[in-house]
């Protein structure tokens, strides 16, 4: 009696898969039958034409079969080279292979080979020979070769590509008929192919033509599903209870404004506007504001707790770390002084003492504290809010969709929302990973603010560099030293790297002996990083040498310049961040890359931050020089990598599938297809949705 066929069974069932196979298949993230069948091939080969020996023409990619013999090994220039000879009816061609040691066990004279590889005239051996070798397979003796187009897979060197292929031909062969979750009236509107059509040709294709229709129906899908799965997130939210309708702009937001030191820019006007339609909207408000650090994003999000406030709600505002609630609540509260606003700090320091613990809880649910400030405490048990009107979160990227869902349970009727972050992020990412949020973009720049000069400079520039340093200490400013890792033992694979305490030790003892200096890492204890970036802050400190946990820090506008040393151990995204550190004064500011790296992207990365500032132009540089499967970790978003579809490649795709998902959520009729809709968001993504795929 066979089993019932479930993707969601262990890939063991699966033909030709036991558990030693089973086991290597975890390492490439493989455990169920869906994982399998959607372990897509990550490029092909044609190999629908065999080409004899005596036909080829030089400097053409070919695919041969032939028997080889005369397997040699040997050293040259610090290389291992392996030499073979193939042979067929019609004559041979030298083989190489370079630093693959593990061939000499796996080839045998007298071997049938499929090839597939670029053959040139060799001059110096006088003959026909093939070093750039796309990939072989090992034929049995009285095999005949596959020919067409070959999936080629995300392997490792326990699973060949030969056993992936058969496992999932297997897979194929035994898999009844996928069903469609999607209304007919879209597969026809959007000229896709069934989900089952797909699900098979992606792995063998007839043709390239049946090829890209199979990919763009398995990348509206995966698109789809997402953009599906934020929207109902959404819908549910608004379904499950009446969000608030906050009161017109008064007194109070004026007297708000009038006390801002500086006037609002064009962007943080208009920004502000869209934010107090929404508030005074009766559907919950799901604003995401980008900008880069120092637009003027917490102006706006200052002026939108007081407009709740006046509407006679509490406000929350959670930052990511203990040092920005900190000075957060130290900027509120100076600037709302005389209005009779109450602000208020909950954080980890806070709630250390229970007697402090217990009254900040008894004044936030008792409706004594109008704005409270704070880290992750505010969503902890025994935080119960009297009226929470509006939640603000700030760097978006580092709270994930079950937090925020979170902190908008404080409350009995649903808070309006507003999330904000400095990390810019491309518009197609940007619909990918807040496909629940509307967007607010603040690109310009408060007056005052002068762009930050950025210089990459070698190892060898060092002593210059950091004399110009010294020069702007002894001016009266500040400066950082940021590296890449905290000790030299934490990793033996980055040895050629000064660490943290190195660096430190070297400058406090050298050129800086004079200067106050500090270290600062994430192994430290909270008050012990606290303590030193308070004596930064208030100018104590001169030089700090750091880790990124200074990434996102507190402002500083006395510091002027910041050295990063080994620059090209850090992302792109994450250079512009830690640059955005200085410059938040009235004085010229420099950000210095030193780095020898000769790696193609890190040099690329490096020069385009010498010629921008613009963190969005930095980000879609990012985004074409990584790939999308690495832009956005894991952590930092909630979602998983995309399997199919390329947010960079795919943006017509995208759009298509956001457009879609948008009238098929909002649409009652479709509610039929939320039970399969839903099946499918957790067979894809497990509870990346939260609740949503449990109801």
């Amino acid at each position: 009696m066979g089993f019932e066929f479930k993707l969601t069974d262990n890939v063991m069932y699966v033909k030709g898969v036991g558990p030693k196979r089973a086991a290597a298949l975890e390492k490439l993230n493989i455990f169920t039958k869906y994982d399998l069948l959607t372990h897509y091939p990550r490029t092909y080969e044609n190999h629908s034409n065999l080409t004899r020996i005596v036909d080829i023409l030089e400097g053409e990619t070919v695919l041969l079969v032939g028997k080889i013999s005369n397997i040699t090994a040997r050293e040259a220039r610090g290389l291992k080279i392996i030499n073979a000879i193939l042979e067929d009816a019609t004559g041979y061609i030298q083989l190489t292979w370079f630093n693959q040691n593990w061939l000499l066990n796996r080839l045998r004279h007298g071997m049938r080979l499929l090839v597939i590889g670029k053959a040139k005239f060799d001059s110096w051996s006088n003959r026909l020979s093939m070093s750039q070798i796309q990939s072989f397979t090992i034929l049995e003796p009285d095999e005949e070769p596959e020919l067409g187009i070959m999936p080629i897979y995300p392997s490792t060197a326990a699973i060949s590509q030969s056993v992936l292929r058969t496992a999932i031909k297997n897979l194929l062969a035994t898999m009844p008929p996928l069903k469609e979750i999607l209304p007919q009236e879209l597969l026809n509107s959007q000229k896709l192919i069934s989900i089952d059509e797909a699900a098979r040709t992606i792995h063998f294709p007839q043709d390239f033509l049946e090829l890209d229709k199979a990919r763009r129906r398995l990348a509206f899908d995966e698109l789809f599903l997402i953009q599906c799965g934020l929207m109902l997130i959404k819908r549910q939210n608004q379904d499950e209870r009446l969000g608030i309708t906050h009161k017109k702009n008064g007194a109070l937001v004026k007297a708000a404004l009038a006390k801002l030191p500086f006037e609002l820019t064009g962007d943080q006007k208009k920004v502000f506007r869209a934010v107090s339609k929404d508030m005074e909207n009766k559907l919950p408000m799901r604003r995401l504001i980008q900008g880069d650090v120092g637009s003027g994003k917490t102006a706006v999000a200052l002026l939108a707790l007081v407009k709740t406030v006046e509407s006679g709600y509490q406000g929350a505002f959670m930052a990511p770390t203990e040092i920005l609630a900190n000075q957060h609540y130290e900027k509120f509260s100076a600037l709302l002084t005389g209005l009779g606003i109450r602000v208020d700090l909950l954080s980890a320091k806070v709630t250390r003492s229970k007697k402090m613990r217990d009254e900040i809880y008894q004044k936030i649910s008792s409706h004594e504290s109008d704005i409270i400030i704070g880290t992750h405490a505010l969503i902890q048990e025994g935080v119960t809010f009297a009226k929470l009107g509006l939640v603000v979160t700030d760097e978006q990227h580092r709270f994930g969709v079950t937090q925020r869902l979170t902190l908008e349970k404080k409350s009995d009727a649903l808070p309006d929302m507003l999330v904000m972050t400095a990390t810019p992020i491309p518009r197609t990412m940007t619909l990918t990973v807040y496909g629940d949020l509307d967007v607010s973009l603040i690109k310009e720049l408060p007056p005052g603010r002068k762009p930050i000069k950025t210089f990459g400079r070698g190892i060898s520039d060092k002593k210059k560099i950091y004399e110009f340093v010294r020069e702007e200490i002894m001016a009266g400013r500040q400066a950082y030293v940021v590296c890449p890792l905290i000790g030299r033992s934490e990793s033996e694979r980055l040895a050629d790297i000064e660490s943290a305490e190195e660096i430190f030790d070297t400058l406090s003892n050298g050129i800086f002996r004079d200067v106050p200096c500090a270290l600062l890492h994430g192994r430290m204890k909270p008050r012990d990083k606290e303590e030193i970036m308070e004596k930064f802050h208030g100018g104590e400190i001169k030089l700090l040498v750091s880790t990124t946990v200074i990434e996102v820090g507190v402002d500083v506008p006395n510091a002027s310049v910041m050295v990063v040393e080994h620059a090209e151990r850090f992302g792109l995204a994450q250079l512009h961040q830690l640059r955005g550190r200085v410059g938040r004064g009235s004085e010229k500011s420099y950000c210095i890359l030193i780095s020898d790296s000769t790696a193609g992207v890190a040099k690329a990365r490096l020069e385009i931050l010498e010629k921008t500032n613009d963190g969005f132009k930095l980000a879609e540089e990012d985004l074409k020089l990584r790939g999308p499967g690495q832009f956005f970790g894991e952590a930092q978003h909630g979602l998983p990598d995309l399997k199919i579809a390329d947010v960079f490649r795919d943006v017509e795709i995208l759009i298509q599938a956001r457009d879609a998902a948008e009238k098929f959520i909002t649409d009652d009729e479709n509610l039929n297809y939320f039970a399969n809709l839903r099946q499918n968001l957790a067979l894809a993504y497990g509870d990346k949705f939260g609740q949503i795929t449990a109801n």
